[in-house]
């Protein structure tokens, strides 16, 4: 899908990623370092982390679609190169979130019962809880240098730094 209603795709795609992975970061977090949320969240936090994984190469593959219908340019070329990189991050967040769903609806044993270990066991949340902000703030971060990079590709040159006018006659 490269066009609809007869705009470019990507720029209507990337909003789905813009507020999916910031959202699928904050909700995973959340669910690794405290339990109850976890168990709150359920299935929906893989859910929509793998909508946010699905979303990327989606949006990724409208964009390259893009760039071959603009000019050549350095910063269009910085966005896509950063753009790539965002799908091993997406990557990241899904299996995350789907560990600790997973970890999150195993029935718990007891100490000393040779079970599996127990969710609620303080050592597995801060691994967990490690991880989980470790990918998440790299994906934000990831999607804030493209979004910046996007921005920057599209706005630059394309205004004027001074005011042309207004429409109230002011």
């Amino acid at each position: 899908m490269t066009l609809i209603n007869g705009l470019p795709a990507h720029v209507l795609f990337v909003h789905v990623v813009i507020v999916l992975i910031p959202l699928t970061a904050l909700a995973l977090v959340t669910a690794a370092l405290w339990p109850r949320a976890a168990r709150r969240l359920g299935v929906l936090l893989p859910l929509v982390a793998f909508v946010a994984l699905v979303s990327v190469p989606v949006t990724t593959h409208a964009g390259e679609w893009l760039e071959r219908h603009v000019n050549d340019d350095a910063l269009v070329r910085r966005h896509t190169e950063l753009g790539d990189g965002l799908l091993p991050w997406a990557m990241g967040l899904f299996v995350l979130a789907a560990a600790v769903w997973w970890a999150g609806r195993r029935p718990q044993a007891e100490p000393g019962q040779g079970g599996a270990m127990r969710w609620s066991a303080l050592p597995v949340r801060i691994v967990m809880g490690v991880l989980s902000l470790a990918v998440a703030v790299g994906a934000v971060v990831d999607v804030y240098r493209i979004g910046d990079s996007g921005a920057k590709a599209s706005w630059h040159d394309a205004y004027s730094k001074t005011a042309t006018g207004s429409k109230d006659g002011s």
